[in-house]
């Protein structure tokens, strides 16, 4: 099934990984939104839970092991081409995650992989619903360290 210019939605993970005041970014090396900082994640394979996809794909674009802690939201992603037409369409399930194993590198996916501060986040140039999801994600693992 197409990915661009699709019949369906498509249903995507992300991973909110949080460490020490910073959370993970990869910038995208595949459209949508090519070259953009973003949440790890991608979309999930049949027969893979949403937690399954959530660790496959933070380790397949960022190198790191990560355990899922906690759903934190649900968004949707729609992209239209300059026609109007739907030319990607996404509902994405982000959770938070910590680090467990592995060694941070941009891998599959992604070009470049980094940590951010919440100081560093203006300059990602980051969708309101990402930025309202690491926020959230930083919130929880604040709470859970109280």
């Amino acid at each position: 099934m197409n990915r661009e210019y699709p019949e369906v939605p498509f249903v995507g993970v992300g991973a909110v990984i949080v460490e020490h005041g910073r959370v993970l970014l990869i910038r995208r090396g595949q459209p949508p939104l090519l070259g953009e900082w973003s949440l790890p994640g991608g979309v999930l394979e049949c027969g893979e839970t949403l937690r399954e996809a959530t660790v496959r794909e933070a380790r397949e674009e960022s190198g790191l092991v990560v355990e899922t802690v906690d759903m934190l939201g649900v968004y949707e992603r729609v992209i239209r081409s300059d026609d109007g037409r739907v030319r990607y369409h996404y509902v994405l399930i982000d959770f938070l995650c910590r680090p467990i194993a592995g060694e941070l590198k941009a891998g599959s996916d992604a070009s470049e992989a980094r940590w951010f501060t919440t100081e560093d986040l203006p300059g990602a140039n980051l969708s309101a619903d990402t930025l309202e999801v690491i926020c959230r994600g930083f919130r929880f693992q604040t709470n859970r360290s109280a």
